[in-house]
């Protein structure tokens, strides 16, 4: 037996406290009865119905994305470009992604049919690691660089990077490739960042995300999480 509001998430049909919501506001309902009490435990043999639709008793799974650079993090794109589930034709579950990467910027993405385990790594106040290797325009110094782990405001927001390391410098080219390491995801953060900074990205990669690497993946590959890797992704996102 298990919560409803836990079922009701790990169906993907929403996150735990948006179901905790439903059941309270009278829309869910067990085998034909409205339930409004959040501690109310079901089987697996229980039929339940959200805002009418009867929920489809799918079992979790994990995936990993290597995303191609040119590809959008969502299901459809009325414009017609790649989505990342063309690249996961033959899963059978109704998958989503954890989150999103930019249309140019490639590396590791998750999906799932999981909402409580989208919502626990997708959580700002959980912090789980993400590193990222990124090529920059021009070479910036130490003191640029440290701004970073300050913070930059762009449009009102404080972008931060928990730390950064120098990989590579082209004074030829006049580039930098560095590695950034995030505990937060807002929208472009990076690529923002290092504009305000003066010194914008022209090639963006995540090869990091908690304890998951790229390592034995080429663009477009895709593999399912182990039990283990879920297990300490959960660890890790509390």
């Amino acid at each position: 037996m298990e919560r409803l509001q836990k079922v009701i998430a790990q169906s993907g049909v929403t996150s735990r406290r948006k179901a905790e919501k439903l059941i309270a506001d009278g829309k869910v309902k067990v085998n034909n009865k409205v339930v409004t009490e959040l501690g109310s435990k079901v089987s697996g043999n229980d039929e339940i119905e959200v805002n009418g639709i009867k929920l489809e008793k799918e079992a979790p799974v994990y995936y990993m994305l290597y995303k191609p650079r040119g590809v959008i993090s969502s299901l459809s794109d009325d414009k017609g470009r790649k989505v990342v589930t063309d690249f996961l034709g033959e899963v059978p579950e109704r998958i989503y992604p954890i989150g999103r990467l930019d249309y140019d910027t490639s590396g590791i993405l998750l999906l799932t049919n999981d909402g409580e385990f989208a919502n626990l790594l997708m959580h700002p106040s959980h912090g789980v690691e993400k590193v990222y290797v990124c090529k920059v325009k021009g070479i910036p110094d130490k003191k640029d660089l440290n701004r970073l782990r300050t913070g930059v405001k762009s449009n009102n927001e404080l972008l931060k990077a928990v730390g950064y390391k120098i990989m590579r410098v082209d004074r030829a080219k006049n580039t930098m490739i560095l590695e950034i390491t995030l505990n937060e995801g807002k929208n472009r953060h990076i690529r923002r960042m290092m504009e305000e900074i003066g010194f914008p990205v022209s090639k963006l990669k995540r090869e990091r995300y908690g304890l998951l690497t790229l390592d034995g993946m080429q663009p477009g590959d895709y593999r399912m999480l182990n039990p283990k890797e879920v297990k300490k992704m959960r660890q890790v996102s509390h």
